[in-house]
C-alpha cells in the first residue's frame, strides 16, 4: 500500500472508529435507566435500523442511475443473513437491553474485546490455526473482561455473578463479532457502502413491522435528549459509520483494525459530557488492560489451514 492510499484508508478508519465510538453513551440516552426509563431497547433496535434501511433504498436507486449497482448473488445472501443477524439485531438489540441497566463506560470496557472476539470466530469460521500466544491473548482477554464484570456486580449488589446486563454484553459482542465477518466478507464483491445499505434493505420486512409495533404510545412524553440519542444510532451508529468503517477496511484491512483499538477510549470520554457518566480509575484500568491485550493478540501469527 502507499503513502496516500494508507493514510486515507486510515482517516476512514478513524472516521468510522469515532461515530461507532459514540454509540454506547447515544444508546444510553435513547433507552434511558432503569430509574428513568425512556425508548424501549426494541423500538431503538428496529427502528434505528428501519429508518436506516429506508436511506438505504434510496442509495440504491442512487447507485443503479449511475450504473453502478452490485447486487448480491444467490451464494452471497446467506453471508447478507448473517451479517444482518449480527450488526443490525443481535449487536444493537442486546447492546440497547443491557445499557438500561449498566453505564455506558461499563459496556464500552466489555464491548473493547469485540475485535478479539472477531479475530477468534474469525479463525474458527475460516478453519485457521491461531498461535498459542494468540490464544493466551484470547483468554487474558476474556478473563479481564470476566473479572471486571463480577467486580462491578460485587460492588452494585454485593454477590459474585454475571447478573443479566453482562450476559446482554457477552451476546451483543458475539453476535457482533458475526456481523463483522459477514460484512467483511462481502465488502470486496458489493463494495464499502452497499454491503451495509443491502443489509438494512433486506431486513426491512422485519424491522419495518416491528419498529411500528414497539414505538412508544406518547412519543411527546419522551426526553428530547432521548430522541436525539435515536436519530444518531439510527443515522451514523446504523448507516454513515459502516460506509466510513466498510471504506476503509476495502483500503487497508490490516492496517486500520489497529484503529479500532482506540474506540472503547473514545467511548469512555464521550459517556462524560453525553451522559454525564463518572470516569473512575477502575474502569480506565481494565480498558487500558483489554486494549494491551487486543493488540497484543492481533500481533500475534494465525496461519491457514
Amino acid at each position: 500500500m502507499n503513502a496516500a492510499k494508507e493514510k486515507e484508508a486510515l482517516l476512514w478508519g478513524l472516521i468510522g472508529v469515532t461515530l461507532f465510538a459514540a454509540t454506547l453513551p447515544f444508546t444510553r440516552l435513547a433507552v434511558g435507566s432503569t430509574d428513568a426509563p425512556q425508548l424501549s431497547p426494541w423500538f431503538v433496535t428496529f427502528g434505528r435500523a428501519a429508518v436506516a434501511g429506508l436511506l438505504s433504498i434510496l442509495y440504491l436507486l442512487w447507485q443503479r442511475s449511475r450504473g453502478t449497482l452490485n447486487i448480491p448473488t444467490r451464494s452471497e445472501w446467506p453471508l447478507v443473513a448473517m451479517t444482518a443477524f449480527g450488526v443490525i439485531i443481535g449487536f444493537p438489540l442486546f447492546l440497547a437491553l443491557a445499557l438500561r441497566h449498566v453505564p455506558s463506560t461499563h459496556g464500552a470496557v466489555v464491548t473493547a474485546l469485540l475485535p478479539l472476539s472477531t479475530a477468534v470466530l474469525g479463525a474458527l469460521w475460516f478453519k485457521q490455526r491461531p498461535s498459542r500466544g494468540f490464544w493466551a491473548c484470547a483468554v487474558v482477554g476474556s478473563g479481564l473482561v470476566l473479572a471486571f464484570m463480577l467486580w462491578r456486580q460485587w460492588q452494585a449488589t454485593g454477590n459474585i455473578y454475571l447478573g443479566t446486563a453482562n450476559i446482554y454484553l457477552i451476546i451483543a459482542m458475539t453476535t457482533g463479532a458475526f456481523g463483522y465477518i459477514g460484512g467483511a466478507r462481502l465488502t470486496p464483491s458489493l463494495g464499502s457502502e452497499q454491503v451495509i445499505c443491502w443489509v438494512l434493505v433486506s431486513s426491512l420486512p422485519l424491522t419495518l413491522p416491528l419498529a411500528l409495533i414497539f414505538v412508544p404510545a406518547h412519543p411527546a412524553a419522551i426526553a428530547t435528549m432521548s430522541w436525539i440519542g435515536f436519530v444518531y444510532v439510527a443515522l451514523f451508529s446504523m448507516w454513515i459509520g459502516f460506509f466510513a468503517w466498510y471504506r476503509a477496511l476495502a483500503l487497508g484491512a490490516v492496517r486500520v483494525s489497529q484503529v479500532q483499538l482506540i474506540q472503547p477510549f473514545l467511548s469512555l470520554l464521550f459517556a462524560v459530557p453525553l451522559v454525564g457518566e463518572r470516569l473512575d480509575m477502575l474502569t480506565l484500568f481494565f480498558a487500558i488492560a483489554v486494549i494491551a491485550t487486543v493488540y497484543v493478540g492481533k500481533k500475534m501469527p494465525v496461519d491457514s489451514k
